[in-house]
């Protein structure tokens, strides 16, 4: 008797077989979208692809399993309307120019790759502050009574600097609460690779050369970001010793202002493929070239029965 868990790897690897796969794109950009596309990948030391005479790699099949959508702010018909299949079908076409296809045997497949998409959740601007407004307005009131030609009462002196004091304390709650949000989106989007946001190092590098290059990376993911994550475990450990292995992970992303996730997908899935089952050491960033994508027409790869017990 099979057990629930086993049952389950068995509906992840039915639904992946299902997938449609397109011809490979024939460009690196497609029309509409713009900007650049962000790429972490990190590889299990246990995780070695070989490659052929010919520099190629030989095909390794994987199963997809659904992660899920992680949902914006706001209402996003570019990307609310896909399913899950919408998605995968479009990643499928760059995983196999890494000659990674959907397989067909449980017993010949290597990877459960899974699958997350989604809009990033980021911290409003500062403009809209209520924190940066009391700021601001206690510094005001500082500077005036400081600056007066007739000294101000010592009591009002003092309720001017306890004013000040609130509203630091106020703003530094909010800023805590700003680098909480900007670690989380760095972390799923791969940019915490290079540690400079949300931790001591981060601050400290704040007082460096640095300093310039982190500000452009928290700008970047302070603004909406699509992003998608894949990451593939060991489906033979899985199904059979139920054992989970993470043998490589690929996080990659693109600014959401002027674009749209369905056009946006394929592009940024793409330049991303290179380092499918890579190491990227670190961020890489690739600013979108112009061009044009074009899919072929999709075909099947048709629907194998269940793994027999």
């Amino acid at each position: 008797m099979r057990s629930s868990r086993a049952r389950r790897l068995r509906d992840l690897f039915l639904a992946g077989c299902g997938i449609l796969l397109g011809a490979l794109p024939v460009a690196r950009a497609g029309e509409g979208v713009e900007g650049i596309t962000a790429v972490s990948s990190k590889v299990s030391s246990d995780y070695v692809r070989t490659k052929l005479p010919d520099g190629s790699f030989p095909p390794e099949y994987y199963s997809f399993g659904e992660g899920g959508r992680w949902a914006g702010e706001i209402s996003d018909a570019t990307i609310d309307k896909l399913s899950f299949m919408d998605v995968a079908r479009v990643i499928a076409a760059p995983l196999a120019a890494q000659k990674y296809l959907p397989a067909r045997d449980p017993e010949k497949t290597r990877l459960l790759i899974m699958l997350y998409w989604g809009t990033t959740v980021v911290p409003g601007p500062t403009s809209d502050s209520v924190a940066y407004s009391n700021f601001s307005m206690a510094q005001a009131d500082l500077s005036r009574v400081m600056n007066k030609q007739n000294p101000e009462p010592p009591q009002i002196q003092d309720d001017v600097m306890s004013e000040v004091s609130a509203a630091t304390v106020q703003l530094n709650m909010e800023n805590r609460q700003r680098d909480l949000i900007d670690f989380k989106n760095a972390a799923m989007l791969g940019y915490d690779s290079e540690g400079v946001i949300g931790t001591d190092f981060g601050l400290e590098a704040r007082r460096t050369p640095m300093k310039y290059h982190r500000d452009e990376l928290i700008a970047e993911i302070e603004g909406n970001r699509y992003f998608v994550v894949l990451m593939a475990y060991d489906f033979q450990l899985l199904w059979k010793q139920k054992k989970h292995k993470l043998l490589w992970e690929t996080r990659f992303s693109i600014d959401e202002r002027r674009n749209q996730f369905d056009k946006a997908l394929l592009v940024m899935a793409q330049n991303a493929s290179q380092y499918f089952g890579q190491d990227s050491h670190g961020l890489s960033r690739m600013r979108i070239r112009e061009g044009k994508v074009e899919v072929g027409e999709p075909t099947s790869l048709g629907v194998v029965g269940a793994p027999s017990k």
